[in-house]
């Protein structure tokens, strides 16, 4: 294989890899309400089924710099590949809800293998110049797993059940395994340095953030005043400053604090965090509007998000290749603007009687600031790092990105369900209310908490645009030749 192109099929393997984590995230979430009425699921085990995967693999991300010093990038990302096919197939013969939590953190776990690692390697193997259109074909790939997801999602779980959505990853899983086997082989990516593993920083960080997401889950499905809702605010309350603590005195930290002394690593990580909240939000309260409030089928719930992937595929590799030539302050500023813009459009027309034209409208818009802002922030994040802390940089980039996503979960449920009964809340969710029918009052709520919900993200995007404009404005300099991989 020629050198010179040894790079693009090394991102071939990456962007393989980003194809199956955007498969796996958008079937599930069309298949929840289906998932929620076979298995007798509660809507707070449901809930756990996606955030227990989230907290898994945002810990496994943490350990990311540490694990790859000891066994390679290449044969971490590879191993984690492989665990993760085979825990997609054991998860389609779960029996319970609880059973298959306990699959989805094994499953968090090995997606984190492959997510700590993805970034850092294109990074590895693309100059500085070239990284933003690298990373914006990564991109391009999660938007298109984004578009055919829900379709294929709502396709098996309409015709065949829950399960399938966790069976097709199998053929992918070992497609990608072979073939990231055959570009990059398990040979040592060289010396390895000896690393004691942050142990106290990763107990500290586990019973911070698992104490909030209980919290805020059981408070806004079972009740705000019940015990769990008090051990988990406590278990945070505590655990954040003791685990910041621990990060700041301990040799190789899980988190390396002084990167974010650099102003673009800092915003970069911020706004990252910002638009997973806003983004995951929407997905997450449009497909159980399209299933629940409105009654469409899995499928045809699935067919409708696509516009909210559709934006972002077209533009994304543009972003990147403008990024390389511009900088990076302008594509994200405008992205985050534009994104902003979208959420406000779709807090307006969201309603039952809405016509669908106006949604997808204003989804494609969303789709189109989050294709300009991905790829430009990711290059901006690792370029900002530098070769040395590369490593820990796309592992804090994971852990901002999937923490926004687990909060943009856990805070918006209490946005929408406020103002409803919780047994009309578990049957809007899982789709046996539906349409007009019935629960009309408890739909009207659950309604005007979309709105809530979606002008709150607008309001999180505001804050992320004006910090993005204060980016520095400099343009990537040339690397004569890319680090050896």
């Amino acid at each position: 294989m020629a050198s010179a192109n040894r790079k693009w099929w090394i991102l071939s393997v990456t962007s393989l890899g980003a194809l199956l984590s955007a498969l796996n995230f958008s079937t599930l979430i069309i298949a929840l309400p289906d998932l929620i009425r076979s298995l007798h699921a509660s809507l707070l085990q449901a809930m756990w089924i996606m955030l227990a995967y989230m907290v898994a693999q945002t810990v496994v991300v943490l350990m990311a710099g540490s694990l790859a010093d000891l066994f390679g990038r290449r044969r971490m990302y590879i191993g984690g590949m492989a665990l993760f096919t085979i825990i997609s197939l054991i998860a389609g013969f779960a029996p319970t809800a609880p059973w298959l939590i306990f699959l989805r953190v094994l499953q968090g776990i090995s997606g984190a293998m492959v997510m700590a690692n993805s970034t850092a390697i294109v990074a590895d193997v693309f100059p500085r110049q070239e990284l933003g259109r690298a990373l914006g074909v990564n991109v391009m790939v999660v938007a298109i797993g984004q578009i055919i997801g829900p379709v294929l999602g709502g396709w098996l779980t309409t015709d065949y059940g829950w399960y399938w959505t966790f069976w097709f990853n199998v053929p992918f899983g070992v497609l990608a395994t072979v073939w990231g086997l055959a570009i990059m082989g398990l040979h040592s990516d060289g010396e390895r340095r000896s690393r004691n593993i942050d142990v106290y920083g990763i107990v500290t960080y586990v019973i911070a953030v698992t104490g909030l997401l209980f919290a805020l889950t059981w408070g806004a499905i079972e009740s705000w005043t019940a015990a769990p809702v008090y051990i988990g605010g406590a278990c945070f309350i505590v655990g954040l400053p003791l685990w910041l603590r621990i990060e700041g005195r301990h040799p190789h930290p899980l988190l390396h604090l002084p990167l974010f002394k650099q102003r673009d690593f800092s915003i970069g990580i911020v706004t990252a965090s910002l638009n997973a909240i806003a983004r995951m939000a929407v997905m997450f309260m449009l497909i159980f509007f399209f299933q629940g409030a409105l009654g469409d089928s899995a499928l045809q719930a699935g067919i409708l998000s696509i516009p909210l992937a559709a934006g972002m595929l077209v533009v994304s590799p543009l972003s990147g290749w403008l990024s390389d030539r511009t900088g990076v302050a302008v594509p994200t500023t405008g992205g985050l603007l534009i994104t902003m813009i979208g959420l406000a459009g779709i807090a307006l027309v969201t309603n039952i009687t809405a016509p669908y034209w106006q949604l997808a409208l204003w989804m494609t818009v969303i789709g189109i600031g989050s294709g300009f802002f991905n790829s430009p922030n990711s290059s901006s994040i690792m370029n900002s790092a530098g070769a040395r802390f590369r490593g820990e940089a796309s592992g804090i980039r994971s852990l901002t990105t999937n923490s926004g996503m687990m909060l943009s979960v856990a805070f918006t449920i209490p946005l929408v369900t406020s103002s409803i009964p919780r047994q009309a809340m578990l049957a809007i969710f899982s789709g046996t209310e539906v349409g007009l029918k019935g629960a009309s009052s408890s739909l009207s709520g659950f309604v005007t908490g979309l709105h809530v919900a979606f002008w709150t993200m607008t309001g999180l995007m505001a804050i992320a645009t004006v910090l993005s404009a204060l980016r520095s404005r400099t343009v990537p300099e040339p690397e004569p030749v890319p680090q050896k991989f």
